[in-house]
């Protein structure tokens, strides 16, 4: 029977090795094809940054030149107005300084005014004098026409354009009086024509038209050359980053603007993240390698020798292997569990759910389980589950009975802290280092491999957290000590 075992092993074994370098070169194509596939990938986009910020700056530079345009034209033409305006007031009050009754009761003027311009027919300066029971009395230029007047009857002057004459439009100014010894009110009308108003009010709307267009233009131009020379550090953070694929080097280092080197220290960090990760798996592979060397070099020797033992040594060497296997698998997951995103869990709801399971294990121990409902870690509910069971069910199987469980154990600390105690005969302190190494155990009595509290270690290490040994003062046993950091508080 051993020679048959010692005959089919070294084929069982080459056919294992062929198997294995058959699955490394599967993953090596997958990884290459999602690399490739990565590569190909084009992450989506929300249009021009740039153009974006130019088209905010444009709608928004010809919204305020276009309010001040509006407002600079009101005031500039109310001006050019107001002088029309106060030119008509000279002949107006000089027409009423020497209006006077006839014998008749008509109105006579016992001055002549002095401008000539209302004295030449179509001259565009015009005045009329009319009331109520009294023909109008126009002045000469107006010859066979009358101006049309509004009632007013008002002590202080009105003014008024109107289109009266077809191709003269008229700005007109009048006033209501009553002279001495007449009961009939007067009014008395001025009109000059305002196409030299009009031509002024023109010209300086033309004025303002290109000075603002030149001056948006220029705006326009300053925001664009802003927009291009703000955006510069972007630009060199994507030249960074081309040179970091091309050159090998790992890291943005040139100086930046305040405002843009945080996200230059997240990017760095995230390198920094990303080269642990890659460092970690290929540590995670070197070790795994080396561990699994040992025994597959003594299996590969004692089925060539074909040693008596065989079988032995083949049980032997594959329960090292698999605690090997099992260790590095478990490193494996919560590295790359950690790195999908933030984790929150529940530390008192992963203790409840391990309570459940280890208690149908051990009837005869004792639970106690206290401690805050609403800690939260930073640890991945699979990793927390694992952490807690090794833990607890490492104090059910070499306690003497009762196992205490404390979560956020010290609440004023910035971490989580976890106690598992049980009434044991606990470690001595000499020994408590050495027993987190792989396959070390102090009860080769009980079944195990040994592997417990070293993956618990290096799973705590892998999300920032520690475990640590220590007597228990209320039970007399052993105290395990796990810290995780805390899940981020919301704000």
């Amino acid at each position: 029977m051993a020679s048959v075992t010692a005959s089919t092993t070294p084929t069982k074994l080459r056919a294992s090795k062929r198997a294995a370098a058959d699955a490394e070169r599967a993953t090596t194509e997958a990884e290459a094809a999602v690399e490739v596939a990565a590569r190909d990938v084009k992450a989506p986009h929300t249009g021009s940054l740039s153009r974006r910020m130019m088209l905010i700056a444009a709608v928004w530079i010809v919204l305020l030149l276009s309010i001040g345009g509006i407002a600079l034209d009101r005031v500039l033409t109310n001006q050019l107005r107001s002088e029309f305006d106060s030119r008509l007031l000279i002949p107006l009050n000089a027409m009423l300084r020497s209006a006077d009754l006839d014998p008749f009761g008509e109105v006579r003027f016992n001055s002549i005014l002095g401008d000539q311009s209302y004295l030449e027919p179509g001259s565009g300066s015009y005045w009329q004098i009319s009331g109520e029971g009294h023909e109008p009395w126009p002045s000469r230029s107006l010859w066979d026409d009358r101006l049309m007047v509004r009632d007013v009857n008002a002590v202080e002057p009105v003014f008024y354009d109107s289109d009266q004459f077809e191709d003269e439009p008229l700005r007109m100014v009048q006033r209501s009086i009553q002279l001495p010894g007449s009961d009939v009110r007067w009014q008395f009308v001025v009109a000059q024509k305002r196409s030299d108003l009009d031509d002024q009010i023109a010209q300086v709307r033309g004025t303002l038209v290109w000075a603002f267009v030149i001056l948006g233009a220029g705006l326009f131009l300053m925001v664009a050359a802003q927009t291009w020379y703000g955006l510069g550090p972007l630009r060199r953070i994507r030249r960074a980053i081309v040179r970091m694929r091309s050159t090998g080097t790992n890291r943005v280092t040139e100086p930046l603007p305040l405002e843009v080197q945080p996200m230059v220290e997240e990017l760095n960090a995230l390198l920094a993240h990303s080269e642990k990760q890659a460092e970690e798996a290929r540590t995670h592979a070197g070790n795994l390698a080396h561990a699994l060397k040992t025994p597959l070099t003594v299996l590969n020797n004692a089925a060539h020798a074909h040693a008596p033992d065989l079988d032995e040594t083949v049980l032997r060497e594959s329960d090292t292997m698999q605690r090997h296997v099992d260790h590095h698998l478990a490193r494996a997951r919560a590295v790359g569990r950690r790195a999908t995103g933030l984790s929150r869990t529940s530390a008192m709801e992963s203790a409840e759910g391990v309570e459940r399971a280890v208690s149908r294990l051990y009837h005869h121990v004792r639970f106690d389980l206290t401690g805050s409902r609403n800690s939260e870690v930073a640890v991945e509910r699979q990793d927390l589950d694992e952490l807690l069971g090794n833990l607890i069910e490492n104090a059910a199987k070499y306690g003497g009975g009762s196992v205490f469980v404390t979560i956020d154990a010290e609440p004023e600390r910035a971490e989580c802290v976890v106690w598992i105690e049980d009434d044991g005969m606990g470690i001595p302190e000499k020994e408590r280092d050495a027993i987190f190494g792989r396959g070390a155990r102090l009860d080769t009595g009980k079944p195990g491999t040994g592997l417990g509290l070293a993956i618990v270690r290096d799973v705590a290490e892998i999300y920032g957290g520690t475990v640590t040994l220590h007597e228990s003062e209320d039970l007399g046993g052993l105290l395990v000590k796990l810290i995780l950091p805390r899940a981020a508080t919301a704000g």
